[in-house]
């Protein structure tokens, strides 16, 4: 039993604050598919995503920094990240991974979700390295010495809109 006392806890409730269903932010939502050529332009203008994969048989999610380069995502991560240590692993034919970004407003409701399922791998190209190295800087402090790359394979996203009313 808990007996700490709530009424005291400057700590905000999960979701205070928060508007939830659709009438609340007005009315309620539609989900548009995005083609995969706007799936990848949309993710490329966010920085800040979520790679999946499996650790230890369970599922792992990570936020990451991101950019998109030539239609692959590519992360820099340091040499004992999870991430790496199962990529390495799985050596040339890489590991199966998400990578999800978004862009939803909290007021509105309003926005887009992207999500790309592929292969990740190490790069391995001194260039390539460099490059990335120059142009994705990590958010966080330490070394960041690798670079990963995934090569999509599904593409799918949705764009939120407001709903046309009944009858149109």
């Amino acid at each position: 039993m808990n007996t700490a006392n709530t009424a005291n806890d400057p700590s905000p409730r999960p979701g205070a604050g928060v508007h939830r269903g659709a009438g609340s932010a007005g009315g309620p939502r539609h989900t548009v598919p995005l083609a995969r050529e706007e799936a990848l332009r949309l993710l490329g203008s966010v920085s800040l995503g979520r790679i999946v994969f499996s650790q230890d048989a369970l599922p792992a999610i990570r936020p990451v920094n991101h950019l998109v380069d030539r239609g692959e995502v590519v992360i820099r991560t340091h040499g004992g990240a999870a991430i790496a240590a199962v990529t390495r692993e799985a050596g040339t034919e890489g590991v199966v991974v998400a990578y999800e970004a978004d862009a939803i407003d909290p007021v509105t409701h309003l926005g887009w979700s992207v999500v790309v399922t592929g292969y990740c791998r190490l790069v391995t190209d001194p260039r390539d390295l460099a490059h990335y190295r120059e142009v994705l800087h990590p958010w966080t402090d330490g070394q960041r010495e690798h670079a990963l790359r995934v090569r999509p394979v599904l593409v799918t996203g949705i764009r939120l809109t407001a709903a046309l009313p009944a009858g149109r």
